[in-house]
Order: C-alpha cells, then structure tokens, then sequence
C-alpha cells in the first residue's frame, strides 16, 4: 500500500494506565477519505486507542505515524497540531459559556476550519440555541456541538467516540447524515461505536476489537458474509 495514501498507521502499539497494561499490539490503518470504525464489546480497547492517539493515556510503545510522521513521543497538543479533532464519549461541553462561545472557542490545528455559518448550516439546532448555556442544550445538541466544535479547528481526522450513545433516533439518523457529508468532503473518520447499526453503513472497513488488539478487518461488502462472526463477537 502506497503510504502517502495513510492518515493513520497503528503498528503494534502497547498503552498502559499506570500497571494496567490496556492496549497489546494494536495494529489498524485509516487511509486517506476513509471512514473506519472499531467495533467491540466495552472494555475491548477501543476508547483506548483514541485516547492513545492523542498521547492521553501514560506508557505507549509501538508505533504511531500520522500522515507519515511518528507521533508516539508527542506531547497531546502537539498531536492535535497535525491536524487531529478528538470527539471525546463526554463531550466537556463548558457548561459557563454559551454553545456560541464553545464553538469560538478552539484553537486553529490546521487551515480550512468551518466557519461559524458553514456549522449553522450543518447543524440549524445549534443556530436556534446558539445563545444557550452549555447545560441547558439537550443531550443531542450537546452531541452536535461537540462534534462540531472540533470541525472549527481545521482538523481533517477526526476521532469519534461513541457519538450516538444515548440519543434519540432522528438525532442518530442526522449525525449519520453529517458523517456522509463530512466523507464527501475528504474527511477521515475513525469511529468507536457499541451502535453496530448506526456504523455499518457508514464505515468503509471496520477492524473487530478483542482484548486490546485487532482481532479481525472487515470491509463493507464483506459484511452480510460475516454476520456469524459478528454475532459471536458483538451480539448484532
């Protein structure tokens, strides 16, 4: 495979929460426009390897290399710097300032972030509640406002963790849509969702997820071939 084709390349990578020896030779590849997701049961490894990614977790061995570049000595914030949105599973919506506020609030990580009328457009909720205290937005505005604070940032790889947790359907089905979108304009996606359904359809591979490595890849058109080895695996 062409490597200027990769936004991301893990190579048996191995993270750790102090003793706890969480990751254990995680190996994926995002390439370029794609759409990824991790699926697995919870504790397999999978809001860990984003944490990883972003240096948040302590001890990391083994490789990570974004856009080619090796990235397992930096720092968070230089990691964010090339170009990376992290979509946390607990939002850390600031709950003082207004949802207006938390979109000015990011710092640029790379050119061609949204601007404040191009996320209105993608999200009108967060138009309407724009003057809103972060608190008093629902739990799928929230969701919105997260997602689209880290599009403010220039970021072209975006780390999505368990964006449909929670929500209500026709709040899914539209950040399904937002998702389809984002990959139409060249964004990567790599997605951590327990929502096999919300992520099937929108993922162009998906890596199976078991005791902190991958333990199966699956493309999209692979999928109906496979059910018995995601029912076992995931119960869908």
């Amino acid at each position: 495979m062409d490597a200027r084709t990769e936004s991301l390349r893990i190579a048996d990578l191995h993270a750790f929460y102090g003793e706890s020896h969480i990751l254990h030779g995680m190996d994926v590849v995002v390439r370029a426009g794609e759409c990824v997701s991790l699926l697995g049961r919870n504790g397999a490894g999978r809001t860990t390897t984003l944490r990883a990614i972003m240096g948040l977790t302590g001890k990391r061995t083994g490789s990570i290399k974004v856009n080619g570049a090796e990235t397992v000595g930096l720092p968070p914030h230089r990691v964010a710097r090339l170009g990376i949105g992290y979509c946390p599973e607990e939002r850390g919506i600031y709950s003082s300032l207004s949802c207006e506020e938390n979109l000015l609030l990011p710092p640029q990580v790379g050119a061609g972030g949204m601007s404040l009328d191009e996320i209105y457009a993608m999200f009108p909720n967060l138009k309407e509640r724009r003057h809103s205290q972060g608190t008093r937005l629902s739990g799928g505005e929230q969701q919105m406002l997260a997602l689209a604070r880290i599009l403010r940032t220039g970021a072209r790889l975006l780390l999505l963790d368990e964006i449909s947790e929670g929500l209500a359907p026709v709040i899914v089905q539209r950040l399904g849509e937002v998702i389809r979108h984002l990959k139409e304009k060249g964004y990567t996606i790599l997605l951590v969702e327990q929502n096999f359904r919300f992520a099937a359809p929108l993922a162009d591979r998906m890596y199976v997820i078991e005791h902190g490595r991958a333990v199966a890849e699956i493309a999209q058109h692979e999928l109906e071939q496979k059910r018995d080895f995601l029912q076992e695996f995931l119960g869908v």
